[in-house]
């Protein structure tokens, strides 16, 4: 195990690394409930074999990303890219679920050429180092907004697009709650402080319910928390589920799909890479992430396989940093998360019982800790670096995208330096990145 992960070398020990493991694998296993009610009700495709290529697919491209590159990140399918795929791409599109994996399919395999010539490699490294704090810190603020929507304390306004949720809810209570006892924990350095606080709000749900102050309701959206037995089931994955036939007939048409997929993607994972590297003191001197070619190669591997299984674009999660929170360090911590991902093939009811408001206040404290990297982010020095560092940190939460607050963060700082007559610091990545970009910009507005 030592020579395996080099745990003393990253400073962690079997149970920590257990412990976050676990820790991530709660934190992200929402997937295993939203995924196949996404993709299940497409025609050619149900929501077991979309539940079993979830967890497959996930586990395959985590223990990819453990052996390959030895780093605390688990990967599934994305979320946001899953939405695209079922209601865009095989809904408003009216693109059938072959073809749509097929796109999944094609991104995939240029993945792997991208991150064999070192491209994507390359952009992790060559981000500059203010530009690398301000996305750590927009992450923050992006999983923060998404957990308080999870919980209930941010909800839909129309009039101010945003507003405080129902303050006697159970789920908005418990989540607060289940916020300060991670809270009071950490203060007193207990170990598996998150993990603790995720079990202890569920449980706190379960008597909820059991009181009768927590209803259960499935057309509201409101299961019950009690795992039951009684609806398990397993199917397989549907296997290379494609239709290249289509490509001939509609090139471009299929290429703008391809490229939506190709370029969210890409920025998404960059972005969490630099975010859980930068927490996890993975970053060498220099701000560079050692081994990222390895962490992107297992990306992509994970994107093939998942398309083979018929689901959507599988990509590294930010929801690892509750791991890295909890104290892993190593592939370890990836190893454990991707062995529940496989457990929950037989075990779904006891994870799918976990409800979003109890892994929301581990996310808002991951959140918290992540948004320290603001303090790192110089804001009286070079104006592009400021401005980018600045928008990285503030168009993620509101645009609900990582891959769009990284957008606004290179661009303004490329068209700065510009004109502020530093374009030879413009390195040639990121000149790529800012055309690929405009690109897709191109894309949206066509």
């Amino acid at each position: 195990m030592e020579k395996l992960f080099k745990l003393k070398e990253n400073g962690t020990t079997v149970k920590r690394e257990i412990i976050a493991g676990i820790t991530t694998f709660l934190a992200m296993a929402y997937i295993l409930a939203v995924n196949p009610s996404y993709l299940g009700n497409i025609e050619g495709a149900t929501p077991a074999a979309i539940f079993s290529a979830t967890a497959i697919s996930a586990a395959i491209a985590t223990l990819c990303m453990a052996f390959f590159a030895n780093y605390p990140v688990a990967l599934a399918s994305g979320m946001g890219l899953n939405a695209f795929f079922a209601f865009t791409v095989c809904g408003a599109m009216g693109y059938s679920y072959q073809v749509a994996l097929t796109a999944v399919f094609i991104e995939g395999i240029i993945f792997m050429i991208l991150s064999l010539f070192k491209f994507r490699e390359a952009l992790v490294n060559k981000i500059p180092e203010n530009l690398k704090f301000g996305i750590t810190a927009g992450i923050g603020l992006f999983i923060t907004i998404i957990a308080m929507i999870n919980a209930g304390i941010v909800v839909n306004n129309d009039a101010t697009l945003v507003g405080l949720g129902n303050l006697a809810s159970p789920q908005v209570v418990l989540a607060i709650v289940g916020l300060i006892i991670i809270g009071v924990l950490h203060h007193f350095k207990v170990t598996g402080d998150i993990l603790i606080g995720i079990i202890a709000t569920w449980v706190l749900g379960i008597i909820s319910e059991l009181c009768g102050w927590y209803v259960v309701n499935p057309e509201a959206g409101i299961y019950s928390l009690i795992p039951s037995f009684t609806s398990a089931s397993f199917a397989a994955p549907v296997f290379c589920n494609f239709d290249f036939g289509f490509i001939g007939k509609h090139f471009l048409e299929f290429a703008v799909v391809t490229f939506t997929f190709l370029y969210t993607d890409i920025f998404d994972t960059v972005g969490t890479l630099i975010g859980v590297a930068e927490k996890a003191d993975l970053l060498d001197k220099d701000g560079r992430l050692p081994k990222a070619g390895g962490a992107l190669m297992a990306d992509a591997v994970g994107t093939v396989v998942g398309a083979c299984l018929g689901t959507s674009t599988v990509t590294s999660y930010v929801e690892s940093s509750a791991g890295v929170s909890a104290g892993g360090r190593t592939g370890l911590t990836s190893v454990v998360t991707a062995i529940l991902f496989l457990l929950s093939l037989v075990l779904s009811p006891i994870f799918l019982a976990i409800p979003s408001f109890a892994t929301a206040p581990a996310m808002i404290f991951v959140g918290l800790l992540m948004l320290t990297s603001i303090k790192n982010v110089s804001f009286d020095g070079d104006v592009a670096d400021t401005i980018g560092a600045f928008l990285a940190i503030v168009v993620m939460p509101f645009t609900y995208s990582i891959a769009t607050g990284i957008m606004f963060g290179l661009i303004s700082w490329v068209v700065l330096k510009i004109l502020t007559g530093k374009a030879k610091d413009i390195s040639a990545v990121m000149w790529i990145s800012v055309a690929l970009f405009v690109l897709y910009i191109i894309t949206l507005v066509a």
